[in-house]
């Protein structure tokens, strides 16, 4: 009786790595470190493994499939980004394949690989923290389009589709300081990001322009969630100083934010000034409605689709930088104004 043919999976097993991880050894990826793919290439001559060139090349013939890698799906605008997403690709015949990465390079790595086997036709990502250049040289050398959102990789030489974080910071300052509001807090998000430096950089900026000092202890940087917003408010209050009103690095962290006033028994809109960034649905359902600056997650969804498309229907791989538009919604989350002069001017 024949032996049974050795298979991917029990190289990984026999490894303890990921089949993904094996995949990539096979391909020769960059990828993959040294003493891994050691580790991995000894467990294959051990096995006996034959690399099945040709159906392995059937595999990763192009499909109709596009995937699209999100770095925090609990945040409500990568899902409404996905939808965005999904109307056009659907409307043009293909079908998109969703992955959440949670901050992690290692998981990043192995479900575009993994989308990489099913053959996708392109591919959207939300780099999760700490991506590199690098980690895009073999989709882009396989000729695989790629569309960057939200977090910009310099260097990477694929597309990509941000918003403009410095306008929109600067936007939410004005609009605190023109309430009269002199103690502006920035409260969430992670401090070794790009969009973290941009919006700090708005916020530095309409502070300068304001005519009021900039102060680190009211720049309070925690995870851009609710519980980070929770963090943030918590540890701002503790100071001798106190802030009166917060620009948020998202919608997550001003919910949030809302939460700490609301434990504390300050009222968000009343007692303290909230905006937030990013615009999701159940900000204008909140209590209060939430004053945000709008991205339109949905609209940014669509027009990385488009982009997507363009490059797959030419054939081409050519690199486009984009950086849209934002604006400043007001709501009742901001109407903390310090004089009734200025409470008035924006009821």
């Amino acid at each position: 009786m024949s032996k049974e043919r050795v298979t991917v999976i029990d190289i990984a097993h026999a490894a303890g790595v990921s089949k993904s991880t094996v995949s990539l050894v096979l391909q020769g990826s960059s990828l993959v470190n040294e003493a891994t793919r050691a580790k991995v290439n000894a467990v294959i001559r051990e096995l006996g493994y034959v690399y099945n060139r040709g159906a392995a090349n059937l595999r990763q013939a192009k499909s109709k499939i596009v995937g699209i890698v999100v770095n925090d799906l609990t945040n409500s605008f990568f899902a409404e980004l996905a939808v965005g997403v999904d109307m056009v690709v659907q409307s043009a015949g293909y079908v998109q394949f969703l992955s959440n990465t949670g901050e992690s390079i290692d998981r990043q790595r192995e479900v575009v690989a993994s989308m990489r086997e099913h053959g996708i036709s392109g591919l959207i990502v939300s780099p999760a923290r700490g991506t590199e250049a690098a980690d895009f040289k073999s989709l882009t050398n396989a000729g695989i389009p790629v569309v960057i959102v939200v977090r910009n990789i310099p260097g990477a030489k694929v597309s990509s589709l941000v918003s403009d974080n410095l306008a929109g910071a600067s936007a939410a300052v004005e609009h605190l300081a023109s309430l009269g509001h002199r103690r502006i807090a920035f409260m969430g998000g992670f401090a070794n990001t790009a969009v973290f430096a941009e919006r700090l950089g708005g916020y530095r900026d309409a502070l300068a322009k304001a005519g009021i000092a900039f102060d680190d202890d009211l720049a309070v940087a925690t995870a851009p969630s609710r519980a980070g917003g929770v963090e943030a408010v918590g540890r701002a209050m503790l100071l001798a100083d106190k802030p009166t009103a917060a620009v948020c690095f998202n919608d997550a962290v001003a919910f949030g934010v809302c939460d700490g006033l609301r434990a504390r028994r300050l009222e968000p809109g009343v007692d303290f000034a909230v905006v937030g960034f990013d615009d999701v649905i159940e900000a204008e359902s909140a209590v209060p409605a939430l004053t945000t600056i709008s991205v339109d997650p949905q609209g940014m969804g669509r027009r990385a689709a488009q982009l997507l498309l363009k490059q797959i229907n030419s054939g081409k791989v050519e690199a486009e930088a984009i950086v849209s538009a934002v604006r400043l919604v007001v709501r009742q989350s901001s109407g903390a104004g310090l004089d009734t002069t200025a409470r008035r001017a924006v009821s």
